[in-house]
């Protein structure tokens, strides 16, 4: 099954996100990098664009509205589940045309596909949580 547009983008921002995380790279470095890698073209890149930066810019914000969500220290998280987790709480806060079930889904298959071997489950459980506060509404909660 060929992947979308805006999968990909995703794919990259966790990408990116990783790199920010591990290697200490900035925007300008990471986005340089992602647009040398094949297949980058078939990313829609301005959401891309706006996923990453948003992502990065608010990240503190975004791990403090997380926090109360998770049952342990954000450190003990690996890498790849903090992107997925920032990715998903920044589409969440920012992009609420994206149906929040689209972004769970989403999520899941990031950690799926580039976590441990249960990361998507504690990703969908801590999201699953962080969608009744910032998507009441959507999410069913009165």
């Amino acid at each position: 099954m060929s992947k979308s547009a805006r999968r990909r983008a995703r794919e990259f921002a966790l990408q990116g996100l990783y790199q920010w995380q591990v290697g200490g790279q900035d925007l300008t470095s990471i986005e340089a990098q992602a647009s040398g890698v094949a297949g980058f073209d078939k990313a829609d890149t301005e959401f891309y664009r706006k996923l990453l930066n948003q992502t990065l810019n608010d990240s503190d914000t975004l791990r403090e509205s997380l926090k109360p969500h998770i049952d342990r220290p954000w450190a003990e998280i690996s890498p790849i589940e903090r992107a997925v987790l920032l990715l998903a709480a920044c589409e969440f806060s920012h992009f609420p045309e994206t149906p929040y079930r689209v972004v769970l889904n989403e999520a899941i298959e990031l950690a799926k596909n580039y976590g441990g071997t249960d990361g998507h489950k504690f990703v969908n459980g801590v999201l699953d949580k962080l969608a009744t506060v910032l998507r009441s509404t959507e999410a069913g909660v009165s």
